[in-house]
C-alpha cells in the first residue's frame, strides 16, 4: 500500500489536474507523439531481445524499426486497394442484397412469423446511397481544395507522417532511458510502490496490445482464407471485420459468421453453403481458444470487454482521434488502480467491521 504525506496528496493531485488539462488543449498536435510511443512500446521488448544476442542498441532498433514500417508499408500497399475494391463492389450490391430481402427472407418471415411490410425499397436504398455519396464527395471536394490552397494544413499533414517515423526510431532508441530517468524522479519511499504498480500495468496493457492485436491479425487472417476457400464473395473485408471486433469475446464470431451467411445466401441461395460459413468460424473459435489466446495473451489481460468498449467509445467523444489512441492505456492504468483501491478497501476496518 502506498503511503503519501499531505504534500505528497496534493502535489499529485496538481499534477494530474494540470496534465489532464494540457492533454485536452494539445490533444490534436499530441496524436503523432501518442502513435510513435505506441510503437515503441510495442518494439521495445523486440529490441531488448536482439541486444540479448549481443547486438548493439542502435542496431537492434534499426533492425525494429526498418521492419516495422516495412510491415506497415507492405500491408498498405497490398491490403487498402483490396478492401477498397471490395467496399465499392459491396455498394454496388447493396440493392441486389435489399431486393433478396424482400422477395426471399421476408416472405419466410411473413409466413412463419407474420411480420408484415417491406424491409426497405431498392429505390429508397438507392436514393439514402446517393445523398450519402454526394455529400462523401463533396466533403472530400472540400477537403481536397482546402488542402491545395492552406499550404499550412499541408505541410501539417506532412510534418506529422515524417514525425511518426522519426519520433517511433528515438522512442525505440531510448525507451529504457526514459524508464530509468522517470524511476530516478520518484520520492524514494515510493519507489517500490509504484515500480510495482507500473510492473502491473505493463502486464495488463502488453498483454491487451501486443497480445490481443496478434490474436486479431490472426483471427482475420483465418477466416478471410476460409471465407476465400469456400468462394465467399467479400471474404477479405467479411474477414477483416470479424477479427478487428474479435477483443470483445465472440462479437467477432456473430458478427462475421451472420454477415458472411447473409452473403453465401444472396451470393449462391444454397442452405449448404452455410455449413462452410460456419465451419471457418468454428474453427477459427477453436484455434483462438486452444492456441491463439493462451499462447499470446494468457490470462494477465484483466481488461473486461464492456470496459474495453466504453473507453474506446468514451476517448473518441472526449478527445477524438487521439482519445481512441490513449483510451486502452488509460484504461489499463484504471484497471489496476481499481484492482488496487479493492485489495485496501478489504483490508481496511471498514470492510471488517459489522455493521450493527
Amino acid at each position: 500500500m502506498l503511503s503519501l504525506t499531505d504534500s505528497q496528496k496534493w502535489f499529485i493531485l496538481v499534477l494530474l489536474v494540470v496534465g489532464s488539462i494540457l492533454i485536452y488543449l494539445l490533444s490534436p498536435m499530441l496524436t503523432p507523439f501518442l502513435i510513435a510511443g505506441l510503437l515503441g512500446y510495442l518494439g521495445d521488448p523486440l529490441v531488448d531481445r536482439l541486444q540479448t544476442w549481443k547486438l548493439s542498441r542502435t542496431i537492434a532498433v534499426l533492425l525494429v524499426f526498418i521492419s516495422m514500417f516495412l510491415m506497415i508499408s507492405l500491408i498498405v500497399v497490398l491490403l487498402v486497394p483490396v478492401i477498397e475494391s471490395q467496399f465499392v463492389k459491396l455498394i454496388h450490391a447493396l440493392p441486389g442484397y435489399v431486393g433478396w430481402l424482400n422477395e426471399t427472407l421476408l416472405p419466410w418471415l411473413q409466413a412463419r412469423f407474420g411480420i408484415e411490410g417491406p424491409l426497405l425499397s431498392q429505390q429508397e436504398l438507392q436514393n439514402i446511397l446517393g445523398e450519402h455519396w454526394q455529400k462523401a464527395g463533396s466533403v472530400a471536394a472540400y477537403a481536397l481544395n482546402t488542402l491545395s490552397k492552406s499550404g499550412l494544413l499541408l505541410l501539417g499533414w506532412l510534418a506529422n507522417l515524417v514525425l511518426i517515423p522519426v519520433v517511433t526510431f528515438y522512442m525505440l532508441r531510448d525507451w529504457d532511458h526514459f524508464v530509468a530517468y522517470i524511476d530516478d524522479l520518484l520520492p524514494r519511499n515510493l519507489q517500490s510502490n509504484v515500480a510495482s504498480f507500473a510492473s502491473e500495468v505493463d502486464d495488463v496493457l502488453s498483454a491487451f496490445l501486443r497480445g490481443q492485436l496478434m490474436v486479431m491479425l490472426g483471427l482475420a487472417a483465418i477466416y478471410a482464407s476460409g471465407l476465400w476457400i469456400a468462394g465467399v464473395e467479400f471474404a477479405l473485408l467479411i474477414g477483416l471485420i470479424a477479427g478487428l471486433v474479435s477483443f470483445v469475446p465472440y462479437l467477432g464470431f456473430i458478427v462475421g459468421i451472420v454477415v458472411a451467411a447473409a452473403a453465401v445466401m444472396f451470393q449462391s441461395q444454397d442452405w449448404i453453403q452455410l455449413i462452410y460459413v460456419v465451419a471457418v468460424f468454428g474453427v477459427g473459435q477453436l484455434i483462438e481458444g486452444t492456441l491463439l489466446t493462451p499462447w499470446l495473451v494468457g490470462d494477465r489481460i484483466g481488461l473486461h470487454p464492456v470496459a474495453v468498449i466504453f473507453a474506446v467509445l468514451a476517448g473518441g467523444q472526449l478527445f477524438g482521434f487521439f482519445g481512441v489512441l490513449l483510451a486502452l492505456p488509460v484504461a489499463a492504468v484504471l484497471s489496476v488502480i481499481v484492482r488496487h483501491m479493492h485489495r485496501s478497501y478489504v483490508a481496511s476496518t471498514l470492510y471488517q467491521t459489522d455493521i450493527v
